[in-house]
């Protein structure tokens, strides 16, 4: 029998431990697996024959040995995604059997050297590969372990006839995980691919991601500048709106401990400024509580301990790559009371919840 030993918030390996080896590797989620993770999250990109990916974003030269492969020289073009020119290779512009003869590469390298050492040694995932990782090592460790599914460029990919949310719900039947259960989350910048994933029959957990700015793009795409800027999602009407629709929204974790204004009360005469208030972007705590109230989860990425990475209270000398006060920042983050937490070294995460919560059974 399975047994469910997580405690909130979850702690989530961010493409495996990519804070240990390259993300997205067979190795990358075989040590968020050993280090304890409560879940791990992949990024799902499609091939020009319709085979589900495990990139950070399609445009693969940060992640694979791509640029150095000289039968592919040519597949170097420039293109729009979400509304921005992108220059480099493009995971649609190759089938799986010649993706498979890549090679990942570590995205953060100039930081992360030690992940960078493994340059070469990984090729890249499909979907289905992680699925059988994540069955094989829940059978191991007789715990369970999640997936949260990050769909990325979904106008995108369904403009070029390669609907994410469709090859998606067939990689799952395939595998055996029916379309989804318990342990399947799935997360997007775009609301609209998670109303399609609910056509498309998958269960489980939705979940909004939420930027720092602009809009999701899938709205901006038939609405153009009136399309509801990712800020009207997370205020106080914005989240009302979203319960019941989703199951949670995930922020960046500037949100949370962002030196940006906290919401503040006004009086109860005052309609004008109540209404001022409830459309205003929320943050840290009173954007948790407002989320919780509203019946959703509240999720935040990514917590990494390299000075780069930290709010500015938290760096310690002057080394980008030079590990700060992240447990002062993570326990912080967790004393807002979110629900999951993104990690680059689930190790990390797992101590941040002992400290914080101690001993205290949480479930």
């Amino acid at each position: 029998m399975l047994r469910d030993l997580a405690e909130r918030p979850f702690v989530i390996g961010h493409r495996g431990a990519s804070g240990y080896r390259p993300e997205h590797t067979e190795a990358a989620y075989r040590m968020a697996f050993a280090l304890g993770a409560d879940a791990v999250e992949p990024d799902l990109v499609a091939t020009r024959d319709g085979v589900l990916v495990l990139r950070h974003e399609n445009e693969i030269s940060g992640t694979t040995d791509v640029a150095s492969r000289a039968e592919f020289a040519a597949r170097r073009t420039t293109r729009e995604v979400d509304g921005r020119a992108l220059t480099g290779w493009f995971t649609e512009d190759f089938t799986w059997a010649e993706l498979a003869t890549l090679r990942a590469t570590e995205r953060l390298g100039a930081i992360r050297p030690h992940s960078a050492s493994f340059d070469g040694r990984y090729p890249i995932l499909r979907f289905r590969d992680l699925l059988g990782l994540l069955d094989a090592a829940t059978d191991e460790s007789r715990r369970i372990i999640r997936l949260v599914a990050e769909f990325k460029h979904a106008t995108h990919f369904a403009g070029l006839g390669l609907p994410l949310e469709e090859l998606f719900a067939a990689e799952l039947s395939a595998a055996g995980w029916g379309r989804g259960d318990d342990r399947l989350v799935s997360e997007s910048f775009e609301p609209g691919l998670l109303d399609r994933l609910v056509a498309a029959g998958v269960r489980g957990t939705r979940v909004l991601l939420i930027e720092d700015r602009g809009a999701p793009f899938d709205l901006v795409a038939s609405e153009g500048s009136a399309a509801r800027r990712y800020d009207a999602f997370v205020s106080e009407r914005g989240l009302l709106a979203l319960g019941g629709v989703v199951h949670g929204v995930s922020v960046g974790k500037g949100r949370l401990v962002g030196d940006g204004p906290r919401s503040v009360a006004v009086p109860a005469d005052a309609a004008p400024a109540r209404r001022a208030r409830a459309d205003a972007a929320l943050r840290g705590s009173d954007l948790v509580d407002a989320a919780h109230a509203a019946g959703l989860a509240v999720y935040t990425w990514t917590l990494r301990p390299e000075n780069r990475f930290l709010a500015p209270g938290f760096r310690r000398g002057t080394s980008r790559g030079a590990w700060g006060d992240w447990l002062g920042e993570f326990t912080r983050i967790m004393d807002t009371g979110v629900d999951g937490v993104f990690v680059d070294h689930p190790d990390l995460g797992l101590e941040a919840r002992q400290a914080y919560f101690g001993d205290e059974d949480r479930l």
